[in-house]
């Protein structure tokens, strides 16, 4: 016959509770104070925003439109290839980090890797560094007509010129992957060392042990790094300007929300803009949970134990 054992906390006094809770709330009271004036109350008013026709140089002029910007982006060629420019975006460079994030991770928690502090460190120091502070270097180098690698060796060598502008958004995007590199080697650090050690005694190889035991058991880590990716892949989904040209192309959401909002002044449509970029966001993150169940590996902690 089986018996169970409840195990149970000791409940803190109602008193003691209280304090605990006032004593958190003045901590995070910095961030929820930052939190409601630069982040809720914008977002706020953007939504408002979007419902007029709200124009930055003359703002005396407004008007409540209802759902018109909504059904003008609808007609706007150029919104659909920025969205699309920026869903093919995501589809590039976020499987493009989490794959080399990873691969960085697994060769920084090889027990062969010799300076492992120093490897560390040179693999998050770029993520440091801005991106737009990047792609201005690169650009200098790459550039068809005064780039150094043009003026330097293609030129003598008589070779033809370099098309590595093509390269940028890979550049940028290996270039932001140290928090992502940095969350899959904390989570593959956290794996028992027992079971890895069971299945190498077991005959299992290095890719065999990957897939078969590193991968699942780090699965929260890299479904949470997939989500923290794919919103940044989108601009954060918020209206502030990377320094992204709009180019009437494939270019991101956000380069077009820029331009309507400091180029054109338009600011009640730029607010529709990121209303329907944060829904398209938030349609992708529920997929993204939905299919958690499927793929994630959550570890159940009994409420009882068995004795």
């Amino acid at each position: 016959m089986r018996a169970y054992k409840t195990i149970t906390e000791p409940k803190k006094p109602a008193s003691l509770a209280l304090s605990s809770a006032t004593i958190g709330l003045i901590f995070i009271s910095p961030w929820i104070l930052g939190f409601i004036l630069w982040k809720l109350i914008p977002i706020l008013a953007a939504l408002g925003f979007s419902f007029t026709n709200f124009y930055m140089l003359e703002p005396e002029k407004t008007n409540f439109v209802g759902l018109k910007n909504y059904l003008d982006i609808l007609q706007d060629s150029n919104a659909g290839a920025n969205l699309f420019g920026s869903i093919g975006s995501f589809l590039f460079i976020v499987p493009l980090q989490m794959v080399a994030g990873l691969a960085l991770a697994v060769i920084a928690s090889s027990g062969r890797l010799r300076n492992k502090l120093l490897t560390r460190t040179l693999f998050f120091l770029p993520s440091i560094i801005p991106a737009i502070a990047i792609l201005s270097i690169i650009r200098g180098l790459a550039d068809p007509n005064i780039g150094w690698i043009n003026r330097l060796i293609l030129e003598p060598l008589n070779l033809p010129s370099s098309s590595l502008g093509s390269l940028f958004p890979v550049v940028l995007a290996l270039w932001s992957i140290g928090p992502t590199y940095n969350i899959m080697l904390s989570a593959i650090q956290s794996i028992p060392a027992e079971i890895i050690e069971a299945a190498r005694v077991d005959g299992a190889g290095p890719i065999i042990r990957l897939f078969a035991i590193v991968l699942p058991m780090i699965s929260p880590a890299i479904f949470f790094s997939l989500v923290i990716n794919m919103t940044n892949a989108f601009g954060g989904v918020v209206l502030l300007d990377r320094g992204l040209p709009f180019n009437q192309s494939l270019s991101p959401m956000e380069s077009y929300i820029t331009y309507q909002t400091f180029s054109l002044g338009r600011l009640g449509y730029a607010s529709a803009l990121a209303w329907v970029m944060f829904l398209v966001v938030m349609i992708i993150v529920v997929v993204l949970f939905r299919s958690a169940r499927y793929w994630v590996y959550f570890p159940h902690e009994g409420d009882n134990e068995e004795i």
